[in-house]
């Protein structure tokens, strides 16, 4: 199995762990929460490698 694959694996047994014995509303906001984490992170790295004029 290649490196991608094991990230995909890990990803989503910790989506699995997270989610055990939630419930469905607690799920949703988590869900919420860490696209919109993942979403900022991205925009910042992009502003960072791209935007930033003091690199």
């Amino acid at each position: 199995m290649d490196s991608s694959c094991e990230f995909v694996l890990f990803i989503s047994i910790l989506a699995c762990t997270i989610a055990k014995d939630k419930s469905q509303s607690d799920i949703e906001i988590l869900a919420v929460f860490f696209t919109q984490l993942g979403d900022t992170l991205a925009s910042i790295s992009v502003f960072n490698n791209n935007c930033d004029t003091n690199n």
